[in-house]
């Protein structure tokens, strides 16, 4: 009986023979390759990569422990920074103490120049800047300074302050919008006052601050702006005691706009 040779339509062939995988290295043999865990199939593999290491951090030591060291300084000194600011807000918090004492009593220049012996706002904020206590005394200041008429100082103390309360950061914008006012500076005066309302909008504040901006868009001839404020008062705003004037004055400041 003669052997049927081994053909590609012999049964052998037709059996599914396991598949060799490819290397991307053409000098390694397949069988070698594995491209799941090539340097845990291989040892020799895995003690070359090693070796590559060891002569890396023993090339760049230097490099390696100056990086390590200016991490360590950075972590360091922001650490220190952080307890030397809150230590310094402390301070400012307890020199702002009677500085707003004096702001409560309506003594303002002894609230923003000092007393001879405690500090006054002005230095409050100036040498405790960048302190939570430096940020309220900027507050503090542009109030007295707009109630001096000191309407440029004002700005410049407001504008320097920030809060995260939204009622007294809307404060601040309607302050602006009051010292631009008695600046001449009507639109943007309006400009703040529009900030102030929808910052935080609420039933209790924004209408007041809407019919101060209609108030200065009429000043600043836009009338059309003025209407609108007008509308938003008595449209989102419909039971605020300014509703009453803002339907009173939309009608003038319509006539105005020639609507």
């Amino acid at each position: 009986m003669s052997k049927i040779p081994f053909t590609g339509k012999s049964q052998q062939a037709r059996q599914p023979q396991p598949q060799r995988v490819v290397s991307s290295d053409p000098l390694q043999p397949a069988e070698a390759y594995n491209p799941e865990h090539p340097l845990l199939e291989d040892p020799d593999a895995l003690a070359v990569r090693l070796a590559e290491s060891e002569d890396f951090l023993r090339r760049n030591k230097n490099v390696l422990l100056g990086l390590l060291a200016l991490v360590v300084l950075a972590v360091a000194g922001g650490f220190g920074y952080y307890l030397w600011r809150g230590s310094q807000d402390t301070k400012g918090q307890a020199a702002l103490f009677q500085a707003v004492n004096y702001w409560e009593a309506d003594s303002l220049q002894k609230a923003m120049k000092g007393d001879g012996k405690n500090l006054g706002l002005e230095r409050v904020a100036s040498e405790y800047s960048g302190t939570a206590a430096g940020n309220l005394a900027n507050f503090y200041a542009g109030v007295a300074a707009l109630k001096q008429g000191q309407y440029k100082q004002a700005i410049d103390y407001l504008e320097d302050f920030s809060s995260d309360d939204y009622l007294v950061q809307a404060r601040a914008y309607s302050l602006l919008g009051d010292a631009h006012l008695e600046l001449n500076q009507a639109k943007e005066a309006a400009d703040f006052y529009n900030k102030a309302a929808n910052h935080n909008a609420n039933e209790q504040f924004s209408p007041g601050y809407l019919l101060k901006e209609a108030t200065a868009r009429e000043l600043a001839k836009d009338n059309a702006g003025a209407v609108a404020a007008y509308d938003k008062i008595l449209t989102d705003y419909p039971t605020a005691a300014e509703a009453s004037e803002a339907k009173q004055y939309k009608a003038r400041a319509e006539a105005l706009a020639g609507k």
